[in-house]
């Protein structure tokens, strides 16, 4: 997907957000390390450290989640697997905003016939409005 930037655009995870996660990561072994003496601790402490692993080692193994150029879009599927779907392909683009109690979440939407594919503005690097936008400028 390299070439000229009005006809090939990738979004990815921000690269500060991975060092967060491994941080937390490591930070949360510590404090599983650290709780050995308490087994309840320990095994929450352990849980904690594993699912940010996961999420870490997901986040550097598949750092782009959507790329797009005149052809079509690719997204990642599963925990790091991608999908190659045609413009042809793709039902809608839109975002999904919604509020609940204090919290608004607004996510990207990419419709296929048998998926939805959904990025949040932590998936995609950028905000999801601009994504949507720039999928709409790339799409024929």
């Amino acid at each position: 997907m390299e070439g000229d930037i009005r006809t090939a655009r990738r979004w990815r995870v921000r690269p500060k957000q991975i060092v967060a996660e491994c941080a937390a990561a490591a930070a949360v072994t510590v404090l599983a390390v650290l709780s050995a003496g308490d087994v309840q601790r320990l095994l929450l402490a352990g849980v904690a450290a594993a699912g940010l692993a996961a999420l870490a080692l997901r986040d550097l193994l598949v750092p782009v989640r959507v790329a797009a150029d005149r052809d079509g879009v690719t997204v990642v599927t599963g925990y790091a697997g991608h999908r190659r779907i045609p413009w042809d392909e793709v039902i809608a683009i839109r975002v999904d905003e919604r509020r609940r109690l204090l919290l608004h979440t607004r996510l990207l939407e990419i419709e296929t016939a048998d998926d939805l594919h959904l990025f949040s503005a932590f998936d995609l690097g950028a905000d999801v409005h601009d994504v949507a936008d720039e999928l709409y400028r790339l799409r024929p």
